[in-house]
């Protein structure tokens, strides 16, 4: 049985380059920071650099929770990021936005009013 969302992983080719940038992302330092993964607790998931990977587009596209969309969009942008798909009103009060991290990565965001933090186990 799948439980939900527990770690997004973005390999990458400086992980002191990355982890620099995503505790500018996100706001904080990593709570596991090893040569080998270093790892951030975001909201009761987690978000992990995998060091000497390839980053790419076109892997896994989790979709990381924002409170206002077109805020947390340009701040990406303000922070190196590239947009792959811009804000898009998916329907119902859904929004969702594309971005490529520095390291050639994608980085999904959503605002989603029907999303409970209280039903995350």
């Amino acid at each position: 049985m799948i439980l939900g969302l527990r770690t997004a992983i973005y390999p990458v080719n400086d992980l002191a380059k990355a982890k620099d940038w995503y505790s500018q992302v996100l706001e904080m330092k990593p709570y596991y920071d090893q040569a080998f993964y270093v790892g951030f607790q975001v909201g009761g998931f987690e978000l992990g650099l995998l060091p000497q990977g390839e980053s790419s587009t076109a892997g896994s596209q989790p979709l990381w929770g924002v409170a206002n969309i077109e805020t947390a969009f340009q701040r990406l942008l303000d922070l190196g990021a590239e947009s792959l798909e811009p804000v898009t009103d998916v329907g119902e009060g859904i929004m969702v936005a594309a971005l490529k991290d520095p390291f050639g990565n994608r980085f999904g965001i959503i605002q989603n009013p029907y999303f409970n933090p209280k039903e995350v186990k």
